[in-house]
């Protein structure tokens, strides 16, 4: 059996472990069976915001008539051309990253699948291996409904979507969440005829008050077919037919966006003590350590926060406390933020209305709309809008959500509050630039000073 000091399955939250142990003097093994950089760099975040961008901007044209300017409506799409000119970009920069590996006298790459033997050894390309300290950053993968039929016909999930060079005239899409809505708008700008299969509600997570502006403005602009659960898919002549008790429809591309599942269905945990919960998540304690001392696990598969950037938070915590400066501190989650990149914008961070309802803890909020600032009515921003939420007994900032330009920028001012256990008097004598969007947060501050008034 190979011995090291620590054993990496996942290179993408993995990162945050790998050549920095290997630069302590350990020795490092990385597993990982697809491609380096982990789903954000290949099938995720990145990709999918390079096609965005050029959606942003094919949106910008056909709605510059806002501003006075008509530019010609239809317009040439290579759609083909973009879609290879992002993900070469991708497979670069993937590829970039096999050599810093190979080139490291500390690590040791495997390019194949691993499954655990027992707690403490693991299998990979008929290699017995084992280490101190092994972490489980392997992420997750699309989830895929149980629909009559569907598993026979060539859908795509997020993973060939982002890959596909072939503009579907009719795009049906199963899902209402994030990746639904920015795939779908992404395909739609390109000049798709997209077709939402929604279950319940679009982006259902959100603050209710941001999902429910967010959905009545997104269905203006895009089909979508509200309590619908498909019961059946055929594929023939190249048309996907999906029928449900609603309705039937078809469509030349189907994409599953039903959410996602964690990778721990192939790794033989059954072979160790790690436990799991009811959706096949790793649980794991406040230190992220499994049931078994010396196995840490993080990223999606955990199911905590199903970012990367919460990811990158939890392998530079674990790197931090069991490399660099041990100690044994626990994990400390600051305010988590998320941003959705589609037409209009969302972003929020911290505690939703609904969530401190149920919580009972008393609180003021302060809402505005992006037009009643002088930037919001220069960008014609109609529909965006800013809600800020505060403890009432201490006057902190305890949540923010946005909906409209920007968004996934401006929340970043909240964020900083709130790391900062700022305050509504904090926030308010804080001197905004004048006319800049961020003025839409201050605006909103200012409501809840008029509603911390009439509260007191």
């Amino acid at each position: 059996m190979k011995h090291y000091d620590v054993i990496i399955i996942g290179s993408g939250g993995g990162s945050k472990l790998t050549r920095p142990c290997a630069n302590l003097g350990l020795k490092v093994a990385i597993i990982e069976k697809g491609k380096l950089g982990g789903t954000c760099l290949n099938h995720g975040c990145i990709p999918s915001k390079m096609l965005i961008h050029p959606a942003d901007v094919a949106t910008a044209v056909r709605e510059a008539h806002r501003f006075n300017l008509y530019p010609q409506q239809q317009f040439p799409i290579a759609f083909s051309d973009l879609v290879q000119r992002v993900n070469q970009t991708i497979d670069h920069e993937s590829a970039s990253i096999a050599p810093l590996y190979h080139d490291h006298p500390n690590i040791d790459f495997y390019p194949h699948n691993a499954a655990f033997l027992s707690d403490r050894s693991l299998i990979v390309n008929g290699i017995e291996i084992t280490a101190d300290k092994i972490f489980l950053p392997i992420g997750a993968r699309p989830l895929i409904p149980k629909i009559k039929g569907l598993e026979n016909t060539p859908y795509m999930t997020y993973y060939e979507a982002l890959r596909n060079q072939t503009l579907p005239k009719k795009l049906i899409i199963i899902g209402g969440g994030y990746i639904a809505c920015e795939l779908g708008y992404f395909y739609q700008a390109m000049g798709a005829d997209v077709h939402f299969l929604v279950r319940s509600s679009l982006l259902r997570k959100e603050d209710k008050e941001i999902q429910t502006a967010f959905q009545t403005t997104f269905s203006k602009h895009f089909n979508v077919h509200f309590g619908v659960q498909p019961e059946e898919v055929t594929f023939q002549d190249n048309t996907f037919t999906l029928k449900s008790q609603e309705e039937t429809i078809e469509g030349d591309a189907l994409l599953v966006a039903a959410g996602v599942r964690p990778n721990t269905d192939h790794l033989g945990l059954e072979h160790t003590s790690i436990q799991l919960d009811k959706n096949g998540y790793i649980l794991v304690d406040d230190h992220l350590q499994t049931a078994v001392p010396g196995i840490y696990a993080f990223g999606d598969a955990i199911g905590r926060y199903l970012y990367r950037h919460t990811a990158n938070f939890e392998g530079e915590y674990l790197f931090r406390t069991l490399f660099e400066q041990p100690s044994n501190e626990p994990i400390d989650y600051p305010p988590i933020p998320h941003a959705i990149f589609t037409h209009p914008q969302v972003a929020g961070v911290g505690k939703t209305e609904q969530q401190l309802q149920e919580e009972g803890i008393d609180f003021v909020k302060g809402v505005t709309k992006y037009s009643n600032s002088a930037m919001g009515s220069a960008l014609q921003d109609n529909v965006g809008f800013a809600k800020l939420l505060f403890d009432k007994s201490t006057r902190r900032l305890i949540g923010a959500h946005l909906m409209g330009e920007e968004a996934s920028d401006m929340i970043h001012m909240a964020i900083a509050f709130m790391n900062k256990d700022a305050t509504l008097d904090d926030m308010l004598r804080t001197i905004y630039i004048h006319p800049a969007l961020p003025e839409v947060i201050r605006n909103a501050a200012r409501d809840a000073k008029k509603e911390f008034s009439l509260s007191d």
